[in-house]
């Protein structure tokens, strides 16, 4: 396996305060909802990491999941119907089943804080987490733990890195014709404006698909030489199921909002992100993906649900492009 080709193409990106997308302005990132902070856990060695977003108080939540390989904690409780109505911080970590432990420290750092769901005798901080599967470069007997993701909560803040840090370390795109062929993924964030509504999005891009521009052209995936292959060899891979069965791939979305939602809204949201995804990913949903997105609703501004879901879908779209944009070789 040959990690260290994996992600030629450094970004230069576009400076998203001078540029606007189908008439939303760019802003940053996920952290310009008021309140949410962002921090990671990054080990460069092991090719590991975690993610960390810390919700403030009466932060609503919903998800979604379209992929056929996720791997969860305490989503469930999401659904619209269930009767949950605030959460506290989404954790996204790497090691597959083995990184949702890390989700621990989380809720020992929110308890030290006093930040919880107040039951008669115990404090219990609600933090819905989902992993992406990197076993497959680094090291395969790494993976984040409970400490790690405190300490990404200590660190927390309204600046973060994007790229292959946190949770996104050991992410790879365009695995549909091998790992040895793939480019690196990561994690990118942006954020959107209209009126007073902002909707932000951060992504954790690990696909079996390519990442394409709007206009369908490809931004990374599967390459040799510096060529992608492109779509006809693409979509002949698809007769072949030797190569994908070989990897586990995953992209998380975590799209928030000033604005505020019902859990079903919140819901909507995350179904609208989905559509987002399909436009940076191609393809996407597949049985090889554990494709999950998360909605939160962390305002007090009013704005219609469709604009509101649209920018979802604008920003989730933009953060996986800047996800890989921002990658650097992982050796």
């Amino acid at each position: 396996m040959q990690v260290s080709r994996l992600g030629f193409f450094c970004r230069t990106i576009h400076s998203k305060q001078e540029n606007r997308i189908a008439g939303y302005f760019f802003l940053s990132m996920i952290t310009d909802i008021p309140g949410i902070l962002v921090g990671h856990y990054t080990d460069k060695t092991a090719l590991t990491g975690c993610t960390v977003i810390l919700c403030p108080p009466k932060t609503v939540a919903s998800c979604e999941v379209r992929g056929s390989a996720p791997g969860s904690r305490e989503l469930a409780l999401l659904a619209p119907e269930k009767q949950t109505q605030e959460i506290h911080a989404v954790l996204l970590t790497g090691g597959s089943a083995y990184g949702l432990g890390a989700a621990n420290g989380v809720m020992k750092f929110l308890s030290e804080k006093k930040i919880g769901y107040h039951t008669p005798w115990a404090l219990v901080p609600i933090v819905p987490s989902a992993v992406i599967f990197d076993l497959n470069v680094g090291d395969s007997n790494a993976f984040p733990i409970a400490a790690n993701a405190y300490e990404a909560c200590v660190t927390a803040g309204k600046k973060f890195e994007e790229g292959n840090v946190g949770a996104g370390t050991g992410a790879t795109v365009g695995k549909w014709n091998g790992l040895p062929t793939a480019m690196k993924g990561g994690v990118g964030s942006v954020s959107l404006i209209s009126g007073e509504i902002i909707v932000a999005a951060l992504a954790v891009v690990n696909a079996v698909g390519d990442i394409v521009k709007q206009d369908g052209n490809i931004l990374a995936g599967a390459s040799e030489n510096g060529k992608f292959f492109g779509p006809e060899l693409r979509t002949a891979s698809l007769h072949n199921d030797t190569l994908l069965v070989r990897n586990i791939n995953t992209t998380l979305v975590v799209v928030a909002t000033n604005a505020r939602l019902s859990k079903v809204d919140c819901y909507r949201v995350a179904q609208r992100a989905h559509d987002g995804m399909a436009r940076a990913i191609v393809p996407s949903h597949t049985t090889f993906d554990g494709d999950t997105t998360f909605a939160l609703s962390a305002g007090d501004h009013h704005g219609p649900i469709d604009l509101i879901a649209e920018m979802g879908a604008h920003a989730t779209a933009e953060s996986i492009r800047a996800a890989v944009k921002h990658a650097q070789p992982a050796l």
